[in-house]
């Protein structure tokens, strides 16, 4: 296979690096928007560089990954189902919901396969918590606490191009909790707090969010997220049922310490980041879009996945600014 890889900034490298080593893809084509970062990435990967996105589809791919700026993806989504490729792209498609319903109805029109890069849904704990829910094995589910906390902010000059905390990085929370459980939320209370750095204010956004979602069939979850995080990187899940409970996350670099006189000791290495935390799983998002795209696989994480899940963090934004419950009624779907 021939696959353009457009946007070389971390996750872009990231890519091409697991791009590269796949068996099934014969040459990578990468293209960025500062040509010298694209160049090293190529340096390094054995990739060719493609001066510019209009020659990654005019020199001719079998497929595109898209993991450029959030700004562009809507647009390169639509440009790619318009010249038949099948594509990946890293969340989200847009930052609002009509960047992404215009980015789907194009989609939807040439009948081209679009993967969004929801991981967890590749991860093996995560997978492992979907078979305890679906089999039966907690009995009947009534709490589901998920948790992201980021080490430290972002760049400052990310803050507003980011679509805010819920959009950003919650979204993963409430794509995996749908995946995991089966269930819709059906209602969202949600708050957040910006007295930490300035820098969030000065964006319009927070630095840590708590929502509480009620799921279609009554089960509670709450989902919180900080990206202040100062003992490391910590992403996790716990799902209690009437028979079991069980966690996502916890292991001997979980960033966790008990205070407890015989409790497990702190971890002597914490998880630094989310690409060391979730490599096996974005190493094998991106096996599973090779496979769709040569037409092996149906497809795991389509667009209409990344609609629901985004509907959740519009809901939350609304929430937050309004002070009351949201229904997901009031957020449109446009579809």
């Amino acid at each position: 296979m021939r696959i353009g890889l457009i946007g070389t900034g971390r996750i872009g490298a990231f890519h091409a690096g697991v791009l590269s080593r796949h068996p099934e893809v014969g040459a990578l084509l990468v293209a960025d928007t500062d040509p010298a970062r694209a160049a090293r990435v190529a340096e390094l990967t054995g990739a060719t560089v493609a001066p510019t996105v209009d020659d990654v589809f005019a020199w001719g791919v079998d497929a595109v990954v898209i993991a450029s700026a959030t700004s562009a993806h809507a647009d390169l989504i639509a440009r790619a189902a318009r010249a038949g490729l099948p594509t990946f792209c890293e969340k989200p498609i847009a930052l609002d919901l009509p960047g992404t319903l215009g980015a789907l109805r194009a989609v939807e029109a040439a009948g081209t396969p679009l993967q969004l890069g929801f991981m967890r849904r590749f991860d093996a704990g995560y997978t492992a918590a979907r078979e305890a829910v679906r089999t039966g094995r907690l009995g009947r589910l009534h709490t589901v606490r998920a948790i992201t906390s980021d080490p430290a902010p972002p760049p400052a000059a990310y803050l507003p191009l980011s679509g805010g905390l819920y959009r950003d990085c919650l979204v993963h929370d409430f794509d995996i909790l749908r995946w995991v459980t089966g269930r819709e939320v059906a209602e969202v209370y949600a708050t957040g707090s910006d007295t930490g750095p300035a820098v969030f204010r000065e964006a319009g956004d927070v630095h840590t969010a708590a929502a509480l979602l009620t799921l279609d069939d009554g089960t509670l979850a709450t989902a919180t997220a900080t990206r202040c995080n100062g003992a490391g990187y910590d992403v996790r899940m716990e799902l209690a049922g009437e028979c079991d409970q069980i966690a996502v996350g916890l292991d001997d670099r979980t960033p966790l310490t008990s205070t407890e006189p015989f409790g497990p000791p702190p971890a002597e290495k914490p998880w630094p980041g989310f690409l060391e935390r979730f490599a096996p799983a974005y190493e094998a998002e991106l096996d599973a879009f090779v496979h769709l795209a040569r037409g092996e696989l149906a497809n795991p994480c389509d667009g209409h996945e990344a609609l629901r899940a985004l509907r959740v963090a519009e809901a939350c934004e609304l929430s937050r600014r309004e002070r009351r419950p949201v229904r997901l009624e009031e957020i449109p779907s446009g579809l």
